[in-house]
């Protein structure tokens, strides 16, 4: 079901974009329209996963510069059958996390510090296997899809009284001048709908998969109550200046009054946490074995639920510092 909306959604918002060609240019400005398309989208396609992670600072790391976090993210993506993917680390105090990449094969996951550093293992476990859920289910390229087709249509919208002023009658505008104002008032708006309500429905699925990744639900739950009561109040300079990508993250890492604007790009918290709190409970009568390694055996019974690695004192410095 969650498939087919996506697949409902995207196709509303290519009709959209369209739409706003038709508007504004006629027949000529749809076909323009959806040449523009087809270019950004080639270009975000091969290109997406580099800028963002070049937005973030992101840092690649591997097994020697941050073993416990690589180790986890190599059992989590072989459990899911997924090919490794690349991995990295933000500089950034506040907790979250994301996935990029068009494919499996040219995935990234990155946690930042500050994930690293306040959540237990079994929660960065349960997060990582979140955003390995992401690639597996191919959303990484849906929403790329998703914010070129949107930035797009605000971007010919912006334009629309420069390509729709003097040239009504030359380019064949259905409406006219009232098509125009249609098209700058209105598409924005339903684009930033649309991405919106595919991002909502794309974090439900990635929550459950993610969920059956790591083999229990509570993990990812726990991770997600510390991560968004941090959110709130630890500022992400870098998602701030770039609030086109908040759609990426586990939580929105928008502080203040934007992140509970009524339009979120992701679910209520309180939501996603109880779907996770239920499934569990489903589960409790079938033997999933989480994962876990020795190294991961041996830190969760020293310090389960305290941090990333160490009991009560500051964090450990890792490969960011």
């Amino acid at each position: 079901m969650n498939i087919l909306r996506t697949a409902m959604l995207l196709a509303f918002m290519t009709a959209l974009f369209m739409g706003v060609g038709l508007l504004i240019g006629g027949k000529g400005g749809m076909m323009i329209a959806l040449l523009v398309a087809i270019a950004m989208n080639f270009f975000s396609y091969w290109n997406s996963d580099k800028m963002v992670l070049s937005m973030y600072g992101a840092k690649e790391v591997d097994e020697r510069s941050a073993p416990e976090y690589y180790g986890i993210v190599r059992d989590l993506a072989k459990r899911a059958g997924l090919p490794m993917p690349r991995v990295f680390v933000i500089n950034s105090d506040q907790p979250n996390a994301f996935a990029t990449g068009r494919n499996p094969q040219n995935a990234a996951v990155a946690a930042s510090t500050g994930l690293l550093q306040a959540l237990s293992y079994e929660e960065v476990a349960g997060v990582m296997a979140h955003e390995l859920a992401h690639i597996q289910n191919r959303d990484t390229l849906t929403m790329t899809l998703t914010a070129t087709i949107a930035g797009a249509i605000s971007m010919l919208a912006n334009f629309a009284m420069f390509f729709g002023g003097s040239g009504n009658r030359e380019n064949n505008n259905p409406l006219g001048f009232i098509g125009i104002l249609i098209a700058m008032i209105v598409a924005p708006f339903a684009a930033m709908l649309v991405q919106m309500a595919i991002s909502r429905t794309r974090e439900y699925s990635a929550d459950k998969r993610g969920a059956e990744i790591c083999g229990n639900p509570l993990w990812l739950a726990s991770a997600l109550k510390k991560i968004a009561m941090a959110a709130g109040r630890i500022p992400n300079d870098a998602a701030e200046h770039n609030p086109a990508t908040a759609h990426m993250f586990i939580i929105n890492p928008l502080s203040g009054e934007r992140m509970d604007n009524l339009f979120s790009t992701h679910p209520n918290t309180e939501n996603r946490i109880a779907a996770l709190q239920e499934m569990a409970r489903g589960m409790q009568a079938r033997s999933t074995e989480p994962v876990r390694t020795d190294n991961a055996s041996r830190k969760s019974r020293s310090v389960p639920t305290t941090g990333w690695g160490r009991g009560g004192s500051e964090p450990p410095k890792g490969p960011w510092s």
